[in-house]
């Protein structure tokens, strides 16, 4: 499974999204590949992605894609993102 986290620069927020989501899914026992991007390349790198974790400023440049868009509010609340993950993924 891949995951997806895009920010603006695909260093900042995506980055925190990165590692908290792998934490969250080390806790649900869920093995996925997460890669942190930019929104910039967001239609190459999610190409073949299951989720893609953002926050809502950036869904609309997400645009048409099969991955579940996932907005994140609090990028550091390890809660948020195991509810909204595994609701994602069964």
């Amino acid at each position: 499974m891949k995951i997806v986290t895009i920010c603006g620069a695909g260093i900042g927020s995506s980055g925190i999204l990165k590692v908290n989501a792998e934490r969250v899914l080390a806790k649900l026992d869920i093995e996925a590949d997460v890669v942190a991007a930019d929104i910039g390349s967001v239609r190459a790198v999610a190409e073949d992605a299951q989720v893609i974790l953002t926050s809502a400023e950036f869904v609309d440049a997400i645009g048409p894609t099969f991955a579940d868009v996932i907005v994140i509010v609090n990028h550091f609340d390890q809660q948020e993102l195991a509810e909204k993950l595994e609701r994602a993924l069964g």
